[in-house]
């Protein structure tokens, strides 16, 4: 009686476009963390009146240079089965799952996934017989790209800073951590010759010495940190705001 319009917001990895979503465990088997209280959640947004379970993810993903969408066809395990679908939501909108047909959770998720992979998708879809042939996606859902959300953010600023509930770093430590990050996503096979060239145009170590200091790549030690110290001032040079 006293979770009144009850909302149980909780994140997966992965969703199926049926709404089935993956929190806990590969499909090879590999376990990534415990369910915890994430399926009781979900039960209880179903079972409780007015309540919403709210799933959360990103849509695509990146590893090892490879670039796949985290919304996808079928997946050989799942935490909270299609039959709990409600509220799922990515980066790029909400999808509103409950009551609704196969057809249209499809649709729904299509619109927020990433639009590298709609088509594919959707091929999955139709060949299953979920879609009919002559399915079309509405246009405004097909701009679905990263580059679309880094343009709203840089005309909004002020709507996103970068630790909107705050955070004990330092200022130094936010500027390595940005490069750290950026760094990590030029490590792929078609970007490192450009970081390689890069590299070797850093800027002068006397350029952001706290940097090198809290690193302790001051005064690198052989070639290994030598060349360390060139990619951080790289990176640092690349993402310094």
């Amino acid at each position: 009686m006293q979770r009144i319009d009850a909302r149980f917001i909780n994140t997966v990895f992965t969703m199926t476009l049926l709404g089935a979503g993956v929190a806990d465990q590969l499909e090879n088997g590999r376990v990534l963390s415990g369910v915890g209280g994430q399926y009781n959640f979900v039960a209880q947004g179903h079972a409780l009146h007015d309540a919403r379970s709210i799933l959360l993810l990103r849509s695509w993903r990146e590893a090892g240079g490879e670039v796949s969408s985290n919304i996808v066809w079928e997946y050989g395990h799942c935490t909270i089965p299609r039959h709990l679908r409600d509220v799922v939501v990515t980066e790029y909108g909400i999808a509103d799952l409950r009551g609704k047909t196969d057809a249209a959770v499809i649709e729904a998720l299509l619109n927020i996934s990433d639009s590298r992979f709609q088509t594919g998708l959707i091929e999955q879809a139709q060949k299953a017989g979920k879609l009919p042939k002559d399915f079309r996606l509405d246009p405004c859902f097909t701009d679905n790209n990263p580059q679309r959300l880094q343009a709203i953010q840089a005309n909004h600023a002020h709507l996103f800073p970068e630790y909107p509930l705050g955070c004990d770093f330092t200022e130094v430590e936010k500027d390595l951590l940005r490069a750290l990050n950026w760094l990590k996503s030029k490590f792929k096979l078609s970007e490192i010759l450009e970081l390689g060239k890069a590299a070797l145009d850093a800027p002068s170590p006397e350029t952001f010495p706290e940097h090198l200091q809290r690193m302790q790549l001051s005064e690198p030690d052989g070639l290994k940190e030598d060349l360390y110290q060139r990619l951080l001032l790289t990176g640092l040079k690349a993402t310094r705001q």
